[in-house]
């Protein structure tokens, strides 16, 4: 089984930066744009390419979450779809997998 300590640790500290990174984001989004019309039109394109960010950042919240609860409820560890047992390896790669390499390579 999964040496769920290590997992928790590392999740909670990644669950962290997430929510840095999605304050940042955030905070960035709030900006006023700049009253120069040419200004604007740069500043609307990165707030684009922020939205993006925060989507992504989002999923990852929720998947650091999830795997966080695996942990509280003893399933960590173990494949979500199939129940088979994740390899450590691939645990320790991405602590908060949730599928084993086979489901995984049949989501893509």
């Amino acid at each position: 089984m999964a040496d769920t300590a290590a997992a928790r640790k590392s999740l909670e500290s990644q669950l962290a930066e997430l929510k840095t990174r999605q304050s940042r984001i955030v905070e960035d989004l709030a900006q006023p744009l700049d009253r120069d019309a040419s200004e604007q039109a740069v500043e609307m394109e990165d707030d684009d390419s922020l939205r993006g960010q925060a989507a992504l950042v989002a999923r990852e919240i929720v998947s650091v979450t999830r795997a966080l609860t695996r942990i509280e409820d003893g399933t960590y560890g173990q494949c979500v779809r199939c129940g088979a047992v994740i390899a450590p390896e691939r645990l320790k790669a991405r602590p908060e997998a949730a599928l084993c390499i086979a489901c995984a390579r049949n989501e893509q």
